[in-house]
């Protein structure tokens, strides 16, 4: 005589029930964990925000700054804010956008300016100009962007490096001095009266 065969129900249940813990195991294993608080030279934050999004708006209620981070952290001894990897989208007087980026971000005090380093790049896609170097400021409350480290303008085809650079966005205008070096190729279209 051997041992009762367990039935159907008994069956179904531990089937449910190793199914169940398994999906528990998954959902444990894809849950990304948080990163480390961050510290160091900076201080100790008072909050950090991952995956975040920050709107500021102008006295009028218009938003025109945009920034995108995988990881912002706010230390409040300072009231700076510091931005990984930031992405940002800054809105001038015409509604025109302009994108802007780096590797590292702070916003000053109050949120303003905006300091990107590493790699910083403002484009102005309507103008077709492209701004690159390796620290790049902006003042949202006056709309001007500065770099006092060598940068490099381009607007196909032509580009220029220059020691600094400036543009007042809502102006549509800019600057690049001391020891400005550019390319500038001839016009190979053809004259259309010819």
């Amino acid at each position: 005589m051997g041992l009762p065969r367990p039935g159907f129900r008994t069956g179904l249940v531990l089937l449910l029930l190793a199914l169940g813990g398994g999906l528990a195991l998954l959902d444990l294993q894809d849950a990304p964990s948080p990163g480390p608080v961050p510290g160091g030279a900076s201080g100790e934050p008072d909050y950090y925000l991952e995956d975040a999004r920050l709107t500021r708006f102008d006295a009028t209620g218009q938003p025109h700054q945009r920034l995108d981070t995988p990881r912002l952290t706010h230390t409040p001894h300072d009231d700076v804010t510091r931005l990984e990897r930031p992405d940002g989208r800054l809105y001038d007087d015409s509604g025109r956008v302009w994108l802007a980026s780096g590797d590292h971000g702070t916003l000053g005090a109050g949120g303003n300016p905006l300091t990107l380093t590493g790699d910083a790049r403002l484009l102005a896609p309507a103008e077709r100009w492209q701004l690159d170097t390796e620290i790049l400021h902006f003042d949202a409350d006056s709309g001007h962007a500065w770099s006092e480290t060598p940068a490099l303008l381009r607007q196909p085809p032509q580009r220029m490096r220059g020691e600094r650079f400036d543009a007042w966005i809502h102006d549509n205008r800019a600057r690049l001095t001391d020891n400005v070096r550019g390319h500038h190729p001839p016009d190979t279209r053809e004259d259309p009266e010819s």
